[in-house]
This record gives C-alpha cells, sequence and structure tokens, in this order.
C-alpha cells in the first residue's frame, strides 16, 4: 500500500541550449548583492563564466565571489563562504558548477546566519534551519547529484573524518536551476561517468526498499533504463546532446524526491561511500560503485522479490527455467558488467583505502533502517574488504 505523503518541489528549471537567458528572468527577483559560488576555474576556461558574470552585471549585480569549492565540501570551506556572505551582506547565492557547488552554496545559505555553530547544529545534530536562509540559484555544469532540485548536503570535517549529508526541506531548494547539457560536455571522463553512477545509486538506494507494486518503482525501472542506454553513448561519444540531455534530466529526477515518496529508502551504500570519501576524499560516484556489488550481493536474500524484478525488467535477463535466486543473481552479473565497461572503479584499494582504515570507516558508517537488511559493524567489514 502507497503510504501517506506531502509532495512540493519549488525549484523553477530552464532546461536546454538557451537555459542561461532564465538569468535575466530571475535575478531581478533579488537583491543587489550576489556571491558567485564555483569550483577550482574549470568555468573560467570554457567560458561559462564570463557568460554569468555578463548576465549578472546586466541586471546590475554587485559581485562577491566565492571559488575554489572542493569535490568533497569541508566544514573550513563553509565557514569561510559564511565569512563571505556576510561580510558581503549578500541577498542572493548563485552557484556555477557540480553537485558539490551547489551542495557548498546551499550550506553556506542556511549557515551564514546561523547564531551558533552551523556544523554542530546542522550536520552533527541535523536540526531543522530556524535562521535566516539566503536564497540560492544553480547553474549546472555537471550531473549526478540532482542537488539542482532539492534541499540536499554534504559537508566533509578532515578533522574527525566525518562526511555528513542532511536532507532540508523545500525552504532550503534552489529558487531556480539552470540546466543546459552542453555545459556538461567538457567534464573529464573520469568525472563524468562517476556522475553516471551517483544517478544510478540514487535511483538504487530507492528503489531496494519496501515490498509494495509501488509506482515510484515502474518510473525508477524507466529512469535506470534511460540512464544505461544514454550512459553507453556519452562514453564513446561524451557530446552526443541526446545522450547527455537525457542523463542531465535523469539525474534531476533521480534525486528531487518524487520518487522516494511511499518508499522507506536505503541508503547504506551512499553512508559507506561517504565514510570512505571522508578518510581517502575519493570522487563520491567512484566510491558508491567500489562498495555497491559487495553490499547489492550481500542484501539480496532480504529483498530477492526485488531483486528478481531488477533483473527482469531492467536487465532483461530471461526468467525460463531459473529460480528466484538465479535470476536475481544474473541481475546484479548484468549490473556488474555494465559497471565495468563504462570505466566505474570497483575496488576501493584504487581509492586509496587501506588495511589500517578499515576500522575507522566502519565506525564512521552511520547505520540505516529503510532497506532490506540493517548492517552489524561486521556485516559493513564485510563489505569493505569483499571491496577491496
Amino acid at each position: 500500500m502507497l503510504g501517506n505523503f506531502i509532495y512540493s518541489n519549488p525549484t523553477k528549471l530552464y532546461f536546454g541550449t538557451d537555459a542561461l537567458k532564465g538569468l535575466h528572468k530571475e535575478l531581478p527577483k533579488y537583491g543587489k548583492n550576489v556571491l558567485l559560488v564555483y569550483g577550482g576555474g574549470s568555468i573560467q576556461k570554457n567560458g561559462i563564466y564570463d557568460q554569468v558574470v555578463e548576465i549578472l552585471k546586466a541586471n546590475g549585480k554587485t559581485i562577491f565571489e566565492d571559488a575554489g569549492v572542493m569535490p568533497n565540501p569541508t566544514v573550513e570551506k563553509l565557514y569561510e563562504g559564511c565569512k563571505r556572505a556576510k561580510d558581503g551582506q549578500v541577498d542572493f547565492i548563485l552557484a556555477v558548477g557540480g553537485g558539490s557547488v551547489c551542495d557548498y552554496a546551499k550550506a553556506v545559505s542556511i549557515s551564514a546566519h546561523c547564531p551558533t555553530d552551523p556544523w554542530d547544529k546542522y550536520f552533527l545534530r541535523m536540526e531543522d534551519v530556524d535562521n535566516p536562509i539566503i536564497p540560492v540559484g544553480c547553474v549546472l555544469t555537471m550531473v549526478g547529484t540532482g542537488s539542482e532540485m532539492n534541499g540536499g548536503m554534504v559537508i566533509t570535517n578532515p578533522e574527525s573524518k566525518l562526511k555528513i549529508g542532511h536532507v532540508f526541506g523545500d525552504h532550503v531548494f534552489p529558487k531556480f536551476s539552470i540546466l543546459n547539457p552542453v555545459f556538461t560536455f567538457t567534464v573529464p571522463q573520469y568525472q563524468m561517468v562517476a556522475g553516471f553512477f551517483d544517478i544510478m545509486s540514487h535511483i538504487l538506494e530507492q528503489y531496494f526498499s519496501g515490498a509494495d507494486d509501488n509506482t515510484s518503482d515502474y518510473i525508477m525501472e524507466g529512469l535506470l533504463r534511460s540512464l544505461i542506454h544514454s550512459s553507453k553513448i556519452a562514453v564513446q561519444n561524451p557530446t552526443d546532446y541526446e545522450a547527455r540531455s537525457n542523463i542531465m534530466w535523469t539525474a534531476t529526477w533521480a534525486l528531487n524526491t518524487l520518487v522516494a515518496k511511499g518508499k522507506s529508502t536505503d541508503w547504506m551504500v551512499h553512508m559507506i561511500g561517504q565514510s570512505i570519501g571522508a578518510y581517502t576524499d575519493a570522487t563520491h560516484g567512484m566510491t558508491l560503485s567500489a562498495v555497491s556489488m559487495a553490499y547489492y550481493r550481500l542484501i539480496m536474500p532480504y529483498g530477492l522479490d526485488k531483486f528478481k524484478r531488477y533483473a527482469i525488467h531492467v536487465w532483461d535477463v530471461n526468467p525460463t527455467g531459473k529460480t528466484d535466486e538465479q535470476i536475481a543473481t544474473e541481475g546484479l552479473d548484468c549490473m556488474e558488467a555494465y559497471m565495468r565497461e563504462i570505466g566505474l572503479i570497483m575496488n576501493i584499494c584504487e581509492l586509496g583505502v587501506t588495511e589500517a582504515m578499515l576500522e575507522g570507516i566502519v565506525k564512521s558508517t552511520f547505520t540505516m533502517n529503510g532497506g532490506y537488511k540493517v548492517l552489524t559493524p561486521d556485516e559493513i567489514m564485510q563489505v569493505l574488504k569483499e571491496s577491496m
């Protein structure tokens, strides 16, 4: 039975090759001072920075810059961004980049006016936002996180070896997001395919939960089939507009809160992956790919019916003459073959994980209870060891 829920998503999307023109419609709604947030400078090399700055100036904005957002934004960087936002008395934050930049911008938006330590309040204690929020808009240059249309954010504390994500309500969502698939063409292959698996993992975290014949499951199966088809094309031809646009759209719908409705959702792959990231600073999507097969093979017996359905509906496994376990196993084999085909990391040692780190990674992993099995510390260790 589909559970009771409320669905609201206030983010406006501008999608397509002319999407950046949407800034002219949105910027007049906000005050004069804008904090322009971006990463390591790639947007300056590919010309996106100049296009955005030109539009900001045309709309009479005073620009304060916050560059250097890293792939795994740190709490120290968050404090820096809060200071820039307060010193500039910014009225609006414009994030130009991938998911990490969008995550970081939202974290600054809720933290700049926090009267206490935002790391302690919003990430350790996971409290609701009760202070003024600076509105955020996003110009997306890499797909994967879905951060452009949700209230999620992930911040890393290198000192305590914690990488923590928190999902807030729709009052924290970006007010608008600009999605031009062409802006994703220059992303390096490694980052591109890592983003592809981040999308897949988001869908699977929500799909592998519950036993009902849920409408969301049918939507997710379609999203997965589209992603698999388009990602194979994009790996061969990264500038194929149809493939990249379909992937961009899939990424948004994978984590804009829609398909989670009526589901308990799992998120253990993300918890393990984020713990690995806190220790290694590895690319997020690759931390997920490296542990996924060991995790899903471990929990498959506890959600066998859904894994069987996954094999048949997503991977076209022929069930004739096979047991449910054989069908489900074949589906996971197909998934692994696909992951290797597009060039994902399948071994955590390649991400810098050592035997000496394993105990700490286990201790830093938050245990979730929405999936088919609540893992014990020993089982988390088993997943890690089988992923080496």
